[in-house]
């Protein structure tokens, strides 16, 4: 069992600007670090106090340090995106049920723009058990390609694609990853939803089982508020116990609590 969320006050250690409203903080977070699995997520609490809570993927745990990529989209990211070495803020995590690493020894990991703040430990921790990783890595230009040189330090193999096709395969990622004559052994996935639906359909014809971590606003990204629900299987283990509404064969399952990532198969979008 995943252990629970706190409240962890850090201090930033470092800013990155990777491109153009796109910002890697780094944290002196030992205390979250230890206890970070990959996939999850936090609630940041702007430094200001006027606005709620946004759930920012955690990019790197590990030893006393962690950090979160994040896109500025709106007045939460941006206050986030002000910050500098020394300033405090406070996060709440580590949240949600992160990846299911399995034994697969042939991972593809698909992500979509912002999506690539999921990823990046679930590759490492496979790349360093001797797992093939590739990374289907798909943005709208080579520039939001971010950070895509430490997927390759990591072992990763790269399989890129723009929208505008600057850099590698000229359209979206799942098409590279539908023309891919080596099926992997397991699906891993982040971005937006159309991208999400279009891996969960490659993955059905190749026979390959998908994980999807979702993208969702959350109010409350614990659970409370029933405001990101997904219809999910009632046979799944990931379904919640109540409500008990409606005798189909689905449920609706909180993103922020039941996953965010949710197997393929069992979503019954």
């Amino acid at each position: 069992m995943l252990p629970g969320p706190s409240v962890h006050d850090v201090v930033v250690l470092d800013r990155t600007e990777l491109a153009r409203g796109v910002i890697l903080l780094g944290f002196y977070a030992p205390e979250l670090a230890a206890v970070t699995s990959p996939g999850q997520f936090v609630m940041a609490i702007p430094p200001g106090g006027e606005r709620a809570a946004t759930a920012l993927a955690i990019y790197e745990a590990q030893g006393e340090r962690a950090s979160l990529l994040f896109f500025v989209c709106g007045a939460r990211t941006r206050e986030l995106a002000e910050l500098r070495p020394g300033d405090k803020l406070s996060l709440t995590g580590p949240l949600g049920n992160g990846f299911t690493l399995e034994s697969a020894r042939d991972v593809a990991i698909v992500a979509g723009g912002v999506g690539i703040a999921s990823v990046l430990l679930p590759a490492q921790r496979l790349a360093e058990r001797g797992a093939r990783v590739r990374l289907f890595y798909g943005a709208r230009n080579s520039e939001l390609l971010v950070d895509r040189d430490r997927f390759a330090s990591a072992g990763c193999e790269l399989c890129c694609a723009t929208d505008d096709g600057s850099f590698g395969h000229h359209g979206f990622i799942t098409e590279l990853l539908a023309q891919t004559d080596d099926k992997p052994d397991l699906i891993l996935a982040c971005g937006p939803s159309p991208m999400l639906r279009a891996t969960a359909l490659v993955a059905a014809e190749l026979g390959v089982r998908a994980q999807l971590a979702l993208e969702e606003t959350f109010a409350c990204g614990v659970g409370g508020c029933w405001g990101c629900v997904v219809p999910l299987d009632r046979a799944s283990v990931q379904a919640p116990k109540f409500p008990k509404t409606g005798s189909g064969d689905y449920v609706h399952a909180r993103v922020c609590k039941e996953g965010p990532v949710f197997w393929a198969h069992e979503l019954r979008w």
